[in-house]
């Protein structure tokens, strides 16, 4: 099978991996934060090793052509996510809710609560 064959290349910021919505950029992120192939099984369950695999040989055929898509993945999101602060993140609502899961963070951390144990409803 040829490497190509596991994705859908959609346009110039996503290649997802094929049957799945999954993005190769997501797998990429936690691979270049040092997650073993097993671990990424792990957390994109969905997945098989194969394909985990393949994302990585992907990456490591095409460094240079993968660190430009994942450059411009990173630069789409900022710009969606100041364009959305820009108008709805802004809103009153977005504000109150901010500022309520702020304080409640921080009377987890006062507590000595780790922030990645499942949180109860705010």
């Amino acid at each position: 099978m040829n490497l190509h064959d596991y994705f859908e290349f959609i346009n110039d910021t996503q290649i997802r991996i094929k049957g799945h919505r999954i993005y190769i950029d997501d797998v990429l992120e936690e691979y270049l934060r040092y997650k073993s192939p097993e671990e990424l099984l792990y957390r994109f369950r969905t997945l098989n090793l194969e394909k985990i695999h393949a994302v990585i040989l992907y990456y490591e055929a095409n460094r240079e052509e993968v660190e430009a898509y994942l450059l411009r993945v990173r630069q789409y999101r900022e710009e969606a996510y100041q364009k959305w602060l820009a108008t709805e993140g802004s809103s009153p609502r977005i504000v109150e809710l901010r500022q309520r899961l702020k304080k409640y963070r921080q009377k987890l951390i006062a507590e000595g609560k780790r922030l990645l144990e499942p949180l109860e409803p705010l």
